[in-house]
Parts: C-alpha cells; structure tokens; sequence
C-alpha cells in the first residue's frame, strides 16, 4: 500500500481484500459441505494456516514473540473462534449468504454487551439502546413465529455470540502477547481441536483431488480476511471501515441469488440495515466521546 494514499483510501483497499476473503470462504464452504463436515473443514482449514503461520514467523524472524504465557486464556479464546467458526460454516451450507451475512453482523452488538462483564467496560445507554435496535434487526431478518427458525438461522446467530467472546479474549490478549503469538496458538490449537472433532466418531473423510483447491482456498482466505481487516482499522477508525464492510451483505446476496438461486429478500436486506444502523451508532457516539475526552 502507497504510503502517501489518503487513509480512507488505503482502508478500502484493505477491505477490498476482506470483502474477497470472507465472500469466497462463503463461496466455497458451501461448495466443501457435500464432501466434508464442519469440523473436517476447520481441522484443514487449521492445518494450512498453521503451515503459513509457521513459514512467515520462520522468514520475518518472529518466534522469540511466541510464548506460553497465558495458555489456558488462548485456549478459552481459540475455543470460542472454534465454535463459532464450526457454526457459521453449517450455516452456509442451509440458509441464503444474506441472512447469514446478516446476523453475522451482529457481533459487535454482542461485544458491547459482553464486554462489561468480561472487559470491565461500562454499559452505557447508548450501548443499551446500539444493542436493543440490533435486537430488532435480528427480530426482522429470522421473523420467528411467521417463518420456521431453522436449524441453519439459530447456528448463524449463535456463531455471531462466540465470536464474540473470541473478540473480547483477543483483546484481552494484545495487551500483553503479538498477533504472531495470537495467531501461531491459533492455528495449533484449532488444528488440534479439529482433530478431536473431526475424528471422535473414527471418520475422517480426506478431500478429494477437485475439491484440495477449494479447502486451501478456505485456509488462505479465512487468514487474509482477518489481516485485511486488522490492517483496514490500523490506518483507519473504525467508523470509516465499518460501512466498508457492511459491502460484504450486498455483493453476497448478489453472488446468490445469481449463482444459486437465492431470493432478494427485502426483510433480510431490512434487518441488515437496521443491525448496522445499530452498530454505526454505537461507533459514531464513542468515537465522538474519545474525541471530546
């Protein structure tokens, strides 16, 4: 990236690179669900990224970061990203990229909830209001009691609430550890527990040689959809990269209702838009208090 683009710019060349990552994972977790369960998919997943990890912490010279300080906080924390991961990719292979764009969106709401009792950050009534508008979206886009609630909607939603609690540990943990050490303890501990998963019933199906492309794919993006993202908010706050990322619902919903037959659902566009509207309230007021503080 030039050092001398406009921050917005180069934010928004990061996130283009996000939006890339995160919608071809979505791409091609569905296309890995007739061939692989979840938690074959992550164990993979886990395998390549800790190859990568392992290949540029070696080539930047970066292992005297890695420590064992804190063990069991990664673990706690590599446990919720596990989770919701595993629920997020059942998700996608049964309901519309939209609806689980959508509710996936709702994570920061639950941060903010979360983050008094784990963060020791208060909870103010703008928070209470972010997260009670949020809950409204959410109430629009799965409409309960006029559509059935999958098994597909509730896993979606559920992998936006251990997410985080993956980002409430994760901040726990960059004040004292790097992202090498953050990442390294998460690629080996979600390999291990993919391992665990995937195995526990004795089958461990192996892709086969078409499908090795995408499960690489998988394990490249779900990386680089993470650094895109920690780079676009490192040269820009986050109110800026915030409605970048909200870009990620439209170019989804366009891919399936253009490639797989998925309906415009103007609900879903409508929950979406309220679960943002929420969460760009709650950055723009808290931006403003920092500014006057």
């Amino acid at each position: 990236m030039s050092a001398s683009a406009p921050k917005p710019l180069t934010a928004a060349l990061w996130m283009i690179g996000a939006i890339a990552a995160f919608t071809s994972m979505a791409v091609a977790g569905r296309a890995m669900a007739s061939e692989l369960d979840t938690f074959e998919i992550m164990m993979y997943r886990s395998f390549i990224g800790l190859i990568i990890v392992v290949v540029i912490t070696g080539l930047l010279g970066r292992w005297r970061e890695v420590t064992t300080d804190r063990l069991p906080l990664h673990a706690a924390r590599n446990f919720f990203h596990f989770t919701g991961q595993n629920l997020w990719f059942y998700a996608v292979a049964l309901i519309p990229f939209a609806q689980l764009f959508a509710l996936e969106f709702t994570t920061p709401l639950w941060v903010t909830l979360l983050a008094p009792f784990l963060l020791g950050e208060k909870l103010t009534r703008t928070r209470i209001l972010a997260a009670s508008v949020g809950f409204l979206g959410i109430l629009i886009v799965a409409r309960p009691g006029s559509v059935p609630i999958t098994s597909g909607v509730v896993a979606a939603a559920s992998s936006a609430i251990a997410f985080a609690g993956s980002i409430i540990l994760t901040k726990i943990l960059t004040r004292t550890a790097s992202v090498t050490c953050i990442l390294f303890w998460l690629t080996v501990m979600q390999s291990v527990f993919g391992i665990v998963a995937a195995g526990y019933d004795g089958d461990v199906a192996v892709p086969s040689g078409a499908a090795w492309p995408l499960v690489i794919l998988i394990g490249c993006a779900g990386l680089l959809a993470h650094l895109c993202l920690t780079k676009a908010l490192t040269v820009a706050p986050a109110i800026i990269v915030v409605p970048m990322d909200f870009l990620r619902l439209p170019i989804v919903a366009i891919i399936g209702a253009a490639f797989y037959g998925e309906a415009l659902d103007p609900l879903v566009i409508t929950g979406a838009i309220v679960i943002f509207a929420a969460n760009y309230y709650n950055i723009w007021i808290e931006a403003k208090a920092a500014r006057q503080g």
